[in-house]
């Protein structure tokens, strides 16, 4: 894995990590289009007031400002700042492009996002995030709620990434459940439950008790609540005899049991019902979900999201959506730092075309641009130095083939092409040669045991 830059937490990748970055990026793009989701872009800045409007910390938020004020004094720009996330800018655009989508609105979106934590492996500064969205007009079907789980197991399933699971949760239930035993703030409930995996139950059951106001009992009954953990749908038997009666505990447990059934009959084992996750983000409303990998659970969640009623709202006209975001730059940290992929070489390169004399370069322009004619990247040496030299160049690059073209003395041109791997070399007409097909572009996979 590439060394820190100097600006920590602002990673940068060498060539061949970056084509393991690529191979994620590639992946959840195939993925999301498959099941499909249209491909936006929004702009890397929105007002202050846009980012901050759902209580987000502005501590942890860049803002952006130009070095010097307009000398001719004229009017100065609203306080911009560099979104943190893809959701509260999503949700700004579809109110300004309302009257241009149709609905439901499918939305995948791939782009870099900032915000100010304390770098440490998981967490930068500056990264990636791929977010998926469903957004009704009005209202939208409970359904989606149930795909938005599937088509996220079906991208992280194709990634090289340990085994994972996606662990999901209903905030209808949760709230339902905290009114039932009669604690009436439920984001403040919530928001101390989303400690619980950092500080442990003890220490949140007495901030339930400090910050909430809860009696000892409720604190007990809300970590009992918490405490269920399921991978089919007997958490409702389990929430059920508990002893609370609410109605909105009721539509939570059937809309949680609706996920849970679907995904125990399409991806058995990838998803559980844990009741402990809560989403700190007060705009979450339903289905929440969080994904963490198995063995590495320290790394935090490397993919969630949830519900949301009026995140994107205009006037009485309101856009409920469900959406995942992946944290790509926290996957791919992780499967550098532990070796769990590579590609296969650091450059697109598949061959390199040597020069038998400074004259040739030209000629040997003539072979390149009828090998990237047929989608075969290749590149010309630069100089006409011994063939071993050259083909030492090609070695170090991690360029799989040399090209030789010779000259006899009747003017007639030979062609052959040597996989410097084996160092089988054998006749090859630029006009129908091929690389065997594993070596016509990188690509990324398991690590190659270099055995002994």
């Amino acid at each position: 894995m590439a060394s820190k830059t100097s600006l920590s937490g602002f990673p940068e990748w060498l060539p061949q990590e970056r084509l393991v970055e690529l191979h994620v990026l590639d992946t959840l793009r195939e993925t999301f289009e498959l099941h499909g989701f249209s491909s936006i872009e929004t702009r890397a800045v929105e007002t202050v007031d846009q980012l901050l409007r759902k209580g987000e910390i502005d501590k942890e938020v860049y803002g952006v400002s130009r070095l010097q004020e307009d000398e001719d004094g004229g009017p100065k720009e609203g306080q911009l700042a560099l979104h943190f996330d893809l959701t509260v800018p999503f949700a700004r655009y579809v109110v300004d492009s309302a009257g241009h989508l149709n609905f439901p609105f499918r939305r995948y979106q791939i782009q870099k996002v900032w915000r100010g934590e304390r770098p440490q492996e998981g967490r930068a500064r500056e990264f990636t995030q791929a977010d998926i969205d469903v957004v009704g007009d009005g209202a939208l079907p409970f359904r989606y709620d149930v795909e938005m789980a599937l088509v996220i197991i079906d991208a992280l399933s194709k990634l090289p990434i340990p085994e994972f699971v996606l662990r999901v949760n209903n905030r209808k239930l949760a709230e339902g459940f905290y009114r039932g035993i009669g604690l009436s703030d439920a984001p403040a409930v919530l928001r101390e439950l989303d400690k619980l995996e950092k500080i442990g139950a003890q220490a949140v059951a007495a901030n339930l008790i400090e910050n909430v106001g809860a009696t000892q009992d409720q604190a007990d009954a809300a970590l009992k609540l918490a405490s269920i953990r399921t991978e089919d749908a007997s958490f409702v038997e389990q929430v059920r005899a508990l002893g609370v009666q609410d109605e909105l505990l009721d539509e939570g447990l059937a809309e949680l049991e609706e996920v849970v059934a679907e995904a125990v009959r399409r991806a058995p084992g990838k998803l559980v019902a844990d009741l402990s996750i809560a989403r700190g983000l007060d705009y979450y409303t339903g289905t929440v979900y969080e994904t963490v990998l198995v063995g590495h659970e320290k790394l935090g969640s490397v993919c969630s999201g949830g519900r949301y009623e009026s995140l994107a709202s205009s006037g009485k006209r309101t856009f409920p959506g469900v959406g995942l975001s992946v944290g790509v730059t926290r996957l791919v940290s992780r499967i550098l730092s532990q070796g769990l992929a590579e590609a296969s070489r650091s450059v697109p390169t598949a061959v390199l075309i040597s020069l038998v004399d400074e004259d040739s370069w030209s000629e040997a322009q003539d072979v390149a641009q009828q090998l990237r004619a047929r989608g075969i990247s290749c590149e010309v040496s630069a100089s006409a130095a011994k063939f071993g030299k050259q083909i030492r160049h090609a070695d170090r690059r991690g360029i799989p083939f040399v090209w030789f073209s010779t000259r006899d003395e009747s003017g007639a041109v030979t062609h052959e092409v040597k996989d410097i791997r084996s160092g089988e070399q054998v006749p090859a007409d630029p006009a129908s040669w091929m690389p065997p097909t594993e070596d016509l572009r990188p690509s990324v996979g398991a690590p190659v045991s270099s055995g002994d």
